[in-house]
């Protein structure tokens, strides 16, 4: 029997970036004027680093959804 996985997992995208991908989906269909709300709740800036062999790397700034994945 093989194991079970999400669908998320299997397109190769964190949990974080299919939560972000679908929030933004949900967003972009709403009707205003709750469209412009939602869409200003968007936003967001945090740092995001990548570690190697236990070690932290050089942090880098995201400050929009389109950087999120990349």
């Amino acid at each position: 029997m093989t194991t079970p996985t999400t669908f998320w997992r299997l397109a190769g995208v964190s949990y974080v970036q299919y939560v972000t991908k679908a929030s933004s989906t949900v967003r972009a269909a709403l009707k205003e004027p709750a469209k412009s709300k939602a869409m200003a709740q968007e936003g967001f800036v945090f740092n995001r680093s990548h570690w190697t062999d236990g070690k932290q790397g050089e942090k880098s700034l995201i400050d929009g959804l389109k950087k999120v994945g990349k």
